[in-house]
């Protein structure tokens, strides 16, 4: 049984006239009511062959029944989004002028208001007011295969709606490919979820299960709840939905499934076992979806493979596909005896798809769209040679399967024409950590940033201070790393709410920029009064004091008031000399609200004593720390350096006359992994023997590198959790007289270029009096960059500056005036 299309007819091959076609609010339609009410609107419609109509209506049978019934007159079916607003469906109404047009109660207000300023005059048919009367046409128009059949109107690149025509040829070429497949038949109950003005939906909801024979099931709400229900009362065998779908039935599946620690254990052992074990495991959650689903449909949109992976570990069988409205609308497809998780599929019968040079995916078939209503240079742009340009990009596996990357209109093109996949780049940034919920890429002033929406909870209870510092060095640089340098993160903000999306889960990227550029005012109201507490009036006063912004109770110290390490610690010196409390720097991390923070001190409070604090009384605090020293050892392995770099790099060192007595602070640029090492043997013995580094403590845990880094003057200092004590070890080493070497990037350059200076090196240099030696290392990014594995035999310079002395000076004074005397060493000697 069938509606044969192919001779233009909507009358079924009858094999059983009461079988079920349609159920809507808990009522049966059978093929034979079907047929009847099709035939029965087509007499009330009053247009002639070729013309248009339109249907502006929510789904229901009486959608079905106008559809069918346009068909049936010989005209031209428009369905019209019914969530349209009245400018948009004035739009397409004037561009179609239809001669008659069908609507539901709903959308009747918005249908008026557009008729308002429009010329047509059409018929009007309310879908909830009509008096179907059997039998009344008998005849129906005989369609050519090549006829325009539909118009389904999808947004162009520029936002203005096109008019996609599509001929039974192309309906059917997709009906006649699927049905091949064997993926439905007529035994099959479907539901019919998504809109039909969709061309996803109209295909696999309506148009091929009425034309095999099957049934399809209606539900009023579309909550998981009546989604539930009709699928138990109908036993729906295959379901059609969009990612977004099964990304909610993934996570209400995870609840349930891994409250046990036999349920976690079963989803991480069931990937191994055979299909219809892992069903047999997870029986009860098939139960719950009614027991009779054959198969996930997925399209619309690109399926989330960690959504499909845990679907299938459950034993459900999903099938994604691929296609677009002017093809259609399928053009791939997963076929049930041969899946490929993560792949949109194999080309369907009679379409053929090529991947052009820049990796957008093209395609040729019969079921390529006869062009745009009345837009015939739109029709041109969109083939070449002979092939539908689609927009997305993707690849073809060795086996023929298709893979969808991304689109190409959302490709960013850089000031240097370079281009990049945004979403690439995403999902690098969201496999490296598990801290991050969401990520938008996009490009600001000539090169790109990203949106971050991290995961609070995750970072609270693993621990880490500084999350803007985590998330740069632990994710962004690791995902730097492996990208060529026009793709890489040169900035990128925390926001503390999900990116914008669409109804579909797709990233309404046009959105980022603003939403970028206005990213630190992004937050909830507080609704927390604002107290007039002793505590509070000390601490906001402080605080303003620190961050330059006016403090609320429900601000994050770091995203919404932008207090790094260094300010981090003068604020639990000022709680601890104000209220009497000591706490840790990690004690941040469970009280980064101001809110929870005051509440705090609120209770563990020995006093309200409003004390000066500044870096001076926190420096002068510093504990005695015991600086290792074996000078034998360090001046034989000076030697063992000198002769290396000297032999293999052509070690060069200059201006050792603007060394000056011990103590210093050594501030050089950070290219190299060498760096270190080149300082070492570098310096003259006397300076070289009171001279120590800085070492982050994660690199000299294990025997043999804590070792090293006591043979080497290394001062261990962990800037993450413990800068506080970092700071003052290397205050206590400076006191002693002692040279340090500190490197104001704190991690080593990228691409060679400077990184921005942090000022905790001004700092010690202006309360502890201590001059800054700026030095210039030139060659040592060009022998062993962060790429490189083993050094190059490219020349190495050593070049030491003029002394900077503080006095007078502010901390950012320092830092610039540092940074430009290096700059200038750099370039002169380069």
């Amino acid at each position: 049984m069938e509606l044969d299309l192919q001779k233009g007819s909507v009358i079924p091959r009858l094999r059983d006239w009461g079988k079920t076609a349609l159920i809507h609010r808990g009522k049966s339609i059978t093929y034979k009511e079907l047929i009847d009410n099709i035939n029965s609107f087509a007499y009330l419609l009053d247009t002639a062959v070729g013309e248009r109509v339109a249907i502006i209506s929510e789904n229901r049978p009486e959608w079905v029944y106008a559809f069918y019934a346009i068909w049936q007159r010989g005209a031209v079916a428009v369905p019209i989004d019914f969530m349209s607003s009245p400018e948009e469906i004035q739009y397409i109404l004037k561009e179609t002028e239809p001669s008659a047009v069908c609507f539901s109660s709903t959308t009747e207000q918005n249908l008026l208001r557009a008729l308002q300023n429009l010329s047509i005059r059409p018929q009007l048919l309310n879908l909830d007011k009509l008096s179907l009367e059997v039998g009344k046409l008998q005849q129906f128009y005989a369609w050519n295969l090549n006829d325009n059949a539909l118009i389904l109107y999808t947004s162009g690149t520029t936002g203005e709606p096109k008019g996609v025509m599509l001929s039974f040829k192309n309906l059917l070429s997709n009906i006649k490919a699927i049905e091949k497949l064997g993926i439905a038949t007529q035994r099959d109950t479907t539901l019919a979820l998504l809109p039909f003005h969709h061309s996803y939906p109209l295909m696999t909801t309506m148009l091929l299960p009425l034309h095999i024979g099957a049934t399809v099931v209606f539900i009023e709400k579309l909550s998981s709840e009546e989604l539930i229900k009709a699928m138990k009362e109908h036993a729906v065998t295959i379901l059609v939905g969009v990612p977004r779908l099964y990304q909610l039935i993934e996570k209400r599946i995870r609840e349930r499934v891994e409250e046990s620690k036999l349920g976690e254990v079963l989803i991480k052992l069931s990937g191994a076992l055979p299909k219809g074990i892992r069903k047999l495991i997870f029986w009860k959650v098939h139960k719950s979806f009614g027991g009779h689903l054959r198969f996930l449909v997925s399209g619309g949109a690109k399926l989330p493979l960690e959504t499909a992976l845990f679907l299938d570990k459950l034993g459900f069988t999903i099938l994604e596909g691929y296609g677009l409205t002017e093809t259609s609308p399928i053009v791939s497809f997963n076929p049930p005896w041969k899946i490929k998780l993560g792949s949109v599929g194999v080309p369907i019968e009679e379409v053929h798809v090529k991947i052009a040079q820049d990796g957008e995916v093209m395609v040729r078939g019969v079921n390529v769209m006869l062009g745009y209503f009345k837009k015939p240079e739109e029709t041109q742009r969109a083939f070449k040679d002979g092939w539908l340009l689609t927009g997305d990009l993707g690849y073809m596996d060795q086996d023929g399967y298709l893979y969808i990357t991304g689109r190409k209109k959302e490709i960013i093109v850089l000031s240097g024409g370079k281009k990049v996949n945004p979403e690439e780049i995403e999902n690098l940034i969201l496999t490296k950590s598990d801290l991050i919920k969401e990520v938008g890429v996009l490009e600001v002033d000539g090169s790109l940033h990203a949106l971050i929406f991290p995961d609070f909870e995750k970072l609270r209870e693993r621990g880490i201070l500084n999350m803007k510092e985590y998330i740069k060095w632990n994710v962004i640089d690791k995902v730097n790393r492996e990208l060529a340098e026009w793709k890489r993160i040169t900035g990128f903000k925390l926001i503390d709410r999900e990116l914008p999306k669409t109804r579909l889960g797709k990233l309404r990227r046009f959105l980022l920029p603003k939403l970028y550029a206005s990213a630190e005012e992004i937050k909830e109201e507080s609704k927390i009064d604002i107290p007039s507490t002793p505590e509070w009036l000390a601490l906001s006063e402080f605080i303003q004091r620190l961050s330059g912004k006016e403090p609320k109770p429900s601000d994050h110290i770091e995203i919404d008031l932008g207090l790094d390490s260094l300010a981090k610690v003068e604020l639990l010196s000022f709680i601890e000399t104000t209220f009497g409390i000591r706490l840790e720097e990690e004690d941040l991390v469970q009280h980064s609200v101001l809110y929870d923070l005051l509440k705090l001190i609120s209770e563990k409070k020995e006093r309200v004593q409003v004390a000066q604090v500044d870096w001076a009384s926190i420096l002068k605090d510093s504990p005695p720390y015991r600086l290792e020293h074996h000078p034998l050892i360090f001046r034989i392995g000076r030697l063992i350096l000198y002769v290396f770099f000297k032999l293999y790099n052509r070690l060069e060192v200059k201006n050792l006359q603007n060394l000056p007595k011990p103590p210093f602070i050594l501030a050089a640029n950070h290219a190299s992994y060498l760096d270190g090492f080149v300082l070492a043997c570098a310096l003259p013995e006397r300076i070289a023997q009171e001279t120590y580094f800085l070492g982050e403590e994660g690199y000299f845990k294990n025997p043999l590198t804590s070792l090293f880094g006591r043979l080497a003057h290394v001062i261990t200092v962990n800037l993450d959790k413990k800068l506080k004590e970092s700071l003052q070890k290397t205050a206590w080493a400076l006191r002693l007289g002692k040279v340090v070497v500190i490197f104001p990037e704190g991690a080593r350059t990228r691409d060679g270029k400077l990184l921005p200076f942090k000022k905790g090196f001004a700092i010690l240099s202006r309360e502890l009096g201590i001059p800054i030696v700026p030095t210039a290392l030139i060659g040592t990014y060009e022998s062993m960059s962060i790429k490189d594995k083993l050094p190059k035999p490219k020349k190495i310079k050593v070049v030491f500056g003029e002394p900077i002395l503080p006095q007078g000076m502010s901390y950012e004074e320092i830092v610039q005036e540092t940074k430009t005397r290096i700059e200038a060493l750099l370039k002169e000697y380069a």
